[in-house]
């Protein structure tokens, strides 16, 4: 027996080790290239001992002073999409734990389908569309469109976690003459903070780093930075590696500072409803 607790220890360990370099081994590789001399990032053998250098990085603002404007649209389309999506999740979670029918309990299978379906797949209709409405290439149709994207993965998270509020609360502030919207602002939210605190880490890591609407649907104005990182790859000058790291770095450190940070919440958001308060 215990031995095969030691086995299984030694499994899970292996297992956590092979996940851990899969993930920060790139992350790694693209931090420590853009410190690097650009003669030294493809260098055979490759070169861990160098001179760290901040040339990329000052490069990136001279010649690449768009991809900071890039950053600042990503930070409000995030900040906005998450904002949205939130309210909207938070409200249709509120409604569908506190209220119960045949229609509403079969929609959240709906909820889980629209999550599923390929953002490509809903695109194309959407482009005349959103040119109906001039909403091209703002920061608005972006906000929209991600914190629809995540709205339905945020109800069934936010229905979870009110699932586990006692329904006495809401009882006892109705006694008290607290109308639905009452309740949930001073009951609800509060206690299902957690909750909403794992539906914004999520909104924030897709919106941030979201490509495909982003490619479709802007051009200058609300252009945002993975945008931009794909113009240096397609650079008529040539890639310039070093600075394309650099950016990479810069828009990398953000929310991957944000996820750690935010990580129990996350944890959270991924456990929900695996055990009962």
């Amino acid at each position: 027996m215990r031995a095969k607790t030691l086995l299984t220890g030694i499994g899970k360990t292996v297992a956590v080790c092979v996940i851990l370099l899969w993930s920060l081994v790139p992350i790694g590789f693209i931090v420590m290239s853009s410190l690097k001399p650009g003669a030294d990032i493809f260098a055979v053998p490759p070169k861990y001992i160098f001179e760290p250098t901040l040339q990329h990085y000052a490069e990136l603002w001279t010649r690449w002073g768009v991809f900071f404007q890039g950053l600042i649209n990503s930070t409000v389309i995030t900040a906005g999409a998450t904002a949205l999506a939130v309210v909207a999740s938070t409200c249709a979670g509120y409604v569908y734990s506190r209220n119960s029918s045949r229609l509403l309990n079969a929609s959240v299978l709906s909820l889980i389908v629209v999550r599923l379906i390929p953002p490509i797949v809903v695109t194309l209709p959407l482009f005349p569309i959103v040119n109906a409405l001039k909403l091209n290439d703002t920061h608005i149709v972006l906000m929209v469109l991600y914190a629809t994207f995540f709205v339905s993965l945020g109800t069934v998270l936010m229905r979870t976690f009110i699932d586990q509020i006692p329904r006495e609360l809401d009882e006892a502030a109705e006694i008290d003459g607290a109308g639905r919207l009452t309740i949930l602002r001073r009951v609800i939210v509060p206690l299902a903070s957690p909750g909403i605190l794992a539906v914004a880490v999520f909104v924030v890591v897709f919106a941030w780093n979201e490509f495909l609407f982003a490619f479709i649907f802007t051009a200058t104005r609300a252009k945002t930075a993975p945008l931009v990182i794909s113009e240096m790859l397609g650079s008529i000058d040539g890639v310039d590696w070093g600075i394309l790291f650099a950016a990479s770095t810069v828009q990398l450190a953000p929310v991957l500072l944000f996820v750690i940070f935010m990580n129990r919440y996350l944890v959270a958001g991924l456990t929900a409803g695996a055990t009962k308060g």
